[in-house]
């Protein structure tokens, strides 16, 4: 029986078209300034029309197994956050497993919004740690502009496509995973939802009339929360592990809104060194987020051996999450 569960490797993989903050300026009644300021985004990546999530998927995780050293064939088990799939059904993650060619392996998704893969690593792990499996690959792939209304100014300057994937595996007693946080209050969930295609508003001339298909937002409120849970998030993990916040070598927060972020930068006395934030460069990508920040990070060689690395975020659900990492 293993007794750590540490990441071999990360990969991540974005589009190549970029959406700037001007090109919005033709779109709707907006200006760089006024998105910059109240989000910190400068641009997005949007996905070819051709393109869906399996296809940013399967690059991010091919990437990871190269870097981890580990074959495919070797794979137990693939969870794929997400909550822009190809399909309703089957599952992106199966479509994953047999691009790979990762014959073995369980695959699934799972729907937690932006907090998808905190909760996919942490719903991996205890299966390695027991010994049930050796290798997981958990990624975390989105294409919000798929489900964005760029008719309305609020939320359109907001959201880009990516995908972000880690392998797991067995490490040594003190290392890797040491504790996390996951969280969710259902009573909120109207704050960030898509109310059209499911099973409450099936799919209709109505429903898409209505842009019941596109994402729904109360960002004041959501902004609110935000701050509130990545703080407790962060707090508990850390009271888990023993630690305390003067131990953080590197806070890999989900790339929402540069305000939020600072927010948790003043409150932990974290300075710009040991946050590490792309919000800029590709707006909010989902579940996404946080896996392409720690690919950046990881390749960058911002993150050390026995650094303490602290993974934290919130999403439709509403939900949250945080894992902390001796690396």
């Amino acid at each position: 029986m293993s007794s750590g569960v540490r990441i071999l490797g990360t990969g991540s993989a974005v589009p190549e078209r970029r959406l700037t903050n001007a090109d919005f300026e033709k779109m709707v009644d907006t200006n760089d300034e006024w998105i910059r300021t109240r989000t910190g985004i400068e641009e997005r990546r949007i996905a070819d029309p051709d393109k869906a999530s399996s296809d940013y998927a399967v690059e991010a995780a091919k990437k990871a197994l190269e870097q981890a050293n580990i074959a495919a064939e070797d794979v137990d088990l693939i969870i794929c956050a997400t909550v822009t799939p190809d399909y309703l059904f089957p599952a992106t993650a199966c479509l994953v497993q047999d691009r790979l060619g990762a014959k073995k392996a369980a695959a699934f998704d799972l729907s937690a919004g932006c907090s998808g893969f905190t909760y996919a690593m942490n719903v991996a792990a205890p299966l390695i740690r027991t010994g049930a499996y050796k290798y997981a690959v958990v990624i975390g792939v989105d294409m919000l502009t798929r489900i964005t209304d760029y008719t309305d100014r609020s939320t359109c300057i907001l959201f880009g496509d990516a995908a972000g994937a880690v392998v797991l595996g067995p490490s040594e007693a003190g290392k890797g995973l040491l504790s996390f946080e996951l969280g969710s209050d259902g009573s909120a969930g109207a704050l960030l939802m898509q109310e059209g295609g499911g099973s409450r508003n099936p799919s209709s001339r109505e429903t898409v009339e209505g842009r019941q298909h596109f994402i729904r937002m109360n960002g004041r409120e959501v902004f609110k929360f935000a701050v509130k849970v990545m703080d407790r998030a962060t707090e508990s993990v850390l009271a888990k592990a023993g630690l305390a916040k003067e131990d953080i070598s590197l806070l890999i927060p989900h790339q929402a809104n540069y305000r939020i972020i600072e927010s948790a930068m003043k409150r932990f006395g974290l300075t710009e060194d040991k946050v590490y934030v792309n919000v800029h460069k590709y707006g909010n990508t989902s579940s996404a987020s946080i896996p392409v920040a720690l690919d950046e990070a990881n390749r960058a060689g911002k993150i050390k051996a026995d650094d303490i690395v602290i993974l934290v975020g919130f999403g439709a659900g509403l939900t949250w999450g945080a894992t902390l990492i001796r690396w």
